[in-house]
């Protein structure tokens, strides 16, 4: 936004509030390169050596948790304080301080990043300390050296929140109105005073008592931004002008234009701001709205809400301590970094109303719902001025640090739309956003191609420490124990086959062998370590196919007996485990359930069994309880039931798909793209920071580990998104229209872009649990390849590790090691082949065949041997197939048939 200047230092005005706090000598100081200023700090954890040097304390990290701690000191009681660090890492990432008095606690703690390589300055935040405070300093990195020249405190002025104007809740007489599909706007004549109407029924207002905060004598001044505006109604265009006088004999003049969009049902908007007087600004509204504000408005009660990347809301308040415990839970003013695009929603009424802008440093939105900000009786979306980067604001205040400085003659722009149409969700909006503005361009890794990811997931399969001999942990890190492993048996199968170097590719092909022997036979449908689990995979290449399926309908049986008869599957915390249901306000969420329910169908369409498939037909009925509700609950091992959750809207849209691919039902289709359109919010479609990754990052919860820490909002966890992408995946084959192909790609190639490179030979391949955006850094613990590989492959080029397809003029289900081609179907009959990749043998199964089908290969009739199984009772054949035939499966009679 231009005409925007940031003059902490130079801003006379804000010097002077600046002395309402204490002197800064009065506050204790750590000088590192004194040795008077050493005393007292001692090495605690992960820490090889604490050395003194003439540059300060020199820490040598040695583990994932490395932390030192200092000796009391008295700081003054009820005063806020910034804290300067001057320290040189060799590692970027996340830095913490604890400060306390009896003990270290995530809820006295501040994170803050630090990029590598040069002396940095941290400038952070913290609240009053007092008396007998000790710090403790976690430097970034398992390893290197960090050094840490300085900890310093000064006085943080805290700007006091005005009593802040409600609306007038005055129903105007429109004087001019604009229209765009069922949007309309009415605009009253006064500044704020316009109120928005979606097929009719009235959703949101203006705030037509607004007020503009700007520093004179070392004070905040308040105005309100009301009156009389001039409205000019052109053809497609409302222009409204007012100009509000100052006590100090200047003006403020407000501009907002609203054209009718391109695209129905969307508002297209220009909000102007301009003074008269330089004026250093705490705080303007550029544009208000208040959902259910007003006469006729709807009030507090809402559908559904939305701030994308922050809040995904049912009928709840926003910024609740129901999966964030602590000062995150404040999400009213994000850091703009957590916002995986610029989307603001509310819901209700039947009726859907979205408001988009462009993203920039000096904008930040503005989200309560219920509004208890202007006690509007609604709720509020809105866009302020300063931004809320953490440079500029504390994460979720109203007001900023301090002010910013706006020239006279030089307005600040804000650019945006409205959107409005029918609908019970917020997912209206969001494919309102995504019809608009095209998916980003894939990230890319320069020099990335198959032959490289080859050799990069063989280092982390054969050389880094996930591996023990023959078998392999699920992550680098205290506590994971090494377990034989058949998905990571299938990665070397392929890497073997890919590698152009022939000594790695001998050793792949070695442990390949080495590490199915590992996992017991009937069990390869069960043994993995990645997150995306098909339990069909192993077999099909593996064999022991008969063996499988009846360890997996004992399996599936056992899924089964969780669920109560009404098809609920009830969260019960373990004893002597903190509940993580307590907030929730029910013992059940989709994610939950549906993990449960995708499980079991999996195996349904793994062993062909009537039985497990009837029963995953009726519990996948029973999530119908859950329709347009917000995906939530799916990693209750850490995180909060009640958190909304991207597991859950990849698990609720794979169970759908497969109720589709299992029976043809079109309603199940119908389910499972609204499922998908749920998991949208969580990902990044805009860039989050100037560096080269963030796009198609995923954050997994929008919630915190055990209600504290870390708290996952802003921070990408891709496991998680590739459990989705692969959901997506297979549902684009039936929903071609939407944009779950080029969402999958995406995640996949950021995906890589997290993974550890060859610069980490210890954990090279390997996948990070979650990835640093502003340090640009892989935080640990790094996990196996076997979740990032099958979409890595597809995106890459390579071949679908495993398919479930439908044959639509049958009805028949092929599975195989590789993707489906049906190149020619009829009423009893199907010819295909399979982009299959092992190098030898290999197992198709086909099921629902009404009775002993004719089966050609490459032309002519199947040998013995090709045919392994004809099971009648269940309509199943098994085929043992090599290389990529053409296979055609001819039946006379099918199901339905007389």
């Amino acid at each position: 936004m231009k005409g925007l200047r940031w003059p902490w230092a130079a801003c006379a005005a804000w010097q002077a509030l600046s002395a309402w706090a204490a002197a800064p000598d009065a506050l204790p100081a750590f000088d590192f390169t004194r040795p008077a200023d050493r005393g007292g700090w001692r090495p605690l954890h992960h820490i090889r050596s604490l050395t003194a040097s003439d540059a300060g304390w020199v820490v040598v990290v040695d583990g994932e948790d490395p932390f030192m701690e200092g000796p009391p000191r008295d700081f003054p009681p009820g005063q806020p304080l910034w804290m300067h660090v001057r320290m040189r890492s060799d590692a970027s990432g996340m830095a913490q301080v604890f400060y306390f008095d009896k003990g270290a606690s995530e809820d006295r703690s501040i994170r803050f990043h630090i990029r590598g390589g040069a002396w940095r300055e941290a400038r952070l935040p913290l609240p009053p300390l007092g008396p007998g405070t000790r710090l403790r300093f976690d430097p970034p990195g398992s390893s290197g050296t960090c050094v840490v020249a300085s900890v310093r405190f000064e006085p943080r002025p805290v700007l006091q929140e005005p009593n802040w104007n409600p609306p007038s809740g005055v129903a105007w007489k429109a004087k001019g109105t604009l229209r765009s599909g069922d949007l309309e706007l009415a605009h009253g004549g006064g500044l704020g005073q316009f109120e928005l109407r979606i097929a009719g029924e009235p959703m949101a207002t203006g705030h037509d008592r607004a007020q503009i905060g700007h520093v004179v004598a070392g004070k905040v001044q308040w105005t309100p931004l009301s009156g009389p505006a001039s409205v000019t109604r052109r053809r497609g265009e409302l222009r409204v002008k007012g100009r509000v006088a100052e006590p100090e004999g200047g003006h403020w003049e407000v501009e907002h234009v609203f054209r009718a969009s391109s695209t129905a049902g969307a508002l297209d908007f220009e909000a102007r701001l301009g003074t008269t007087r330089d004026r250093d600004v705490v705080h303007a509204p550029m544009l208000l709205l208040l959902p259910g504000a007003g006469p006729g408005g709807f009030g507090a009660h809402k559908a559904q809400g939305l701030m994308a990347g922050v809040e995904y809301l049912d009928d709840e308040p926003s910024s609740s301590t129901a999966a964030v415990a602590g000062p995150g839970a404040r999400r009213s003013v994000p850091d703009p970094m957590k916002l995986t695009f610029p989307l603001m929603v509310i819901s209700a009424r039947g009726r859907c109303l979205g408001l988009e802008w462009e993203p920039g440093p000096a904008v930040a939105a503005l989200h309560d719902s219920p509004d208890r900000v202007f006690r509007s009786g609604g709720h509020v979306m809105g866009l302020l001025v300063p931004g809320a980067r953490p440079e500029a604001r504390e994460d979720g205040s109203l007001l900023p640090y301090g002010p910013v400085r706006i020239l006279a003659g030089k307005p600040w722009v804000v650019r945006g739309t409205i959107l409005g149409s029918r609908g019970n969700t917020v997912l209206p909006a969001v494919q309102a956003y995504v019809g608009r503005h095209p998916l980003p361009g894939l990230p890319r890794v320069p020099g990335m191609d198959l032959g490289e990811y080859a050799r990069l997931v063989a280092m982390g399969w054969l050389r880094s420490e996930i591996r023990d001999g023959a078998r392999f942990r699920h992550a680098v890190g205290t506590g994971f124990g090494s377990a034989p492993a058949a998905d990571a048996a299938l990665g070397l199968r392929w890497v073997a086959g890919a590698l152009k170097d022939q000594a790695m590719a001998a050793e792949a092909a070695a442990l390949a062998r080495a590490a199915e022997a590992e996992v017991p036979r009937h069990r390869l449908h069960a043994t993995v370590l990645g997150h995306v689990r098909h339990p069909a995979e192993a077999p099909l290449v593996m064999g022991s196919i008969a063996e499988n399926v009846a360890d997996a309908v004992r399996e599936g049986r056992g899924i089964v007996a969780q669920f109560d008869a009404g098809g609920g599957l009830p969260y019960r915390a373990p004893e002597g485990v903190l509940d993580l249901g307590r907030t929730h306000g029910s013992s059940e969420a989709n994610g939950l359930a549906g993990a449960a329910v995708v499980r079991l169908m999996e195996l349904a369409a793994f062993t062909g069994d009537g039985g497990l498939r009837e029963e995953g037909m009726r519990l996948l009925r029973a999530l119908r309880r859950f329709r347009d509700t917000v995906p939530r609950g799916a990693q209750t091992w850490e995180v909060p039931l009640n958190a909304p959750d991207i597991l859950a809207s990849a698990h609720m849209t794979r169970a759908w798909t497969l109720g589709y691919e299992l029976t043809g039902d079109e309603a199940c289709l119908g389910e499972a793209r609204s499922w998908a359109w749920t998991g949208v919010p969580f990902v990044y479609l805009t860039p989050p920071t100037s560096e080269p990754v963030g796009v198609y990052g995923t954050i997994p919860v929008l919630g915190a580990t055990h209600y504290v820490a870390p708290l996952w909002i802003g921070l990408p966890v891709q496991w998680c998104g590739l459990v989705y992408a692969d959901a997506v995946r297979r549902l684009a084959r039936h929903d071609p229209g939407g944009p779950w192909d080029r969402l999958a790609d995406g995640i996949a190639w950021a995906g890589i872009q997290h993974t550890l490179s060859s610069e980490s030979p210890r954990h090279a391949g390997l996948l990070p649990d979650s990835f640093d955006l502003r340090a640009q850094v892989p935080l640990p613990v790094p996990i196996n390849p076997a979740t990032l590989f099958p979409e890595a492959l597809r995106t890459l080029g390579g071949p679908w590790l495993y398919d479930l397809h439908r044959v639509r003029a049958t009805g028949w289900v092929i599975q195989a090691p590789g993707r489906v081609h049906v190149t020619h179907e009829r009423k009893g009959s199907a010819t295909m082949r399979v982009e299959t990749w092992p190098s030898g043998e290999w197992w198709m199964l086909v099921d629902g065949l009404a009775s002993r089908p004719v089966v050609r290969v490459d032309g002519r009739e199947a040998l013995g041997a090709e045919v392994e199984a004809w099971d009648a009772a269940k309509g199943r054949l098994t085929l043992r197939l090599q290389g990529r035939p053409t296979v055609e499966v001819s039946c006379g009679r099918q199901p339905g048939d007389r």
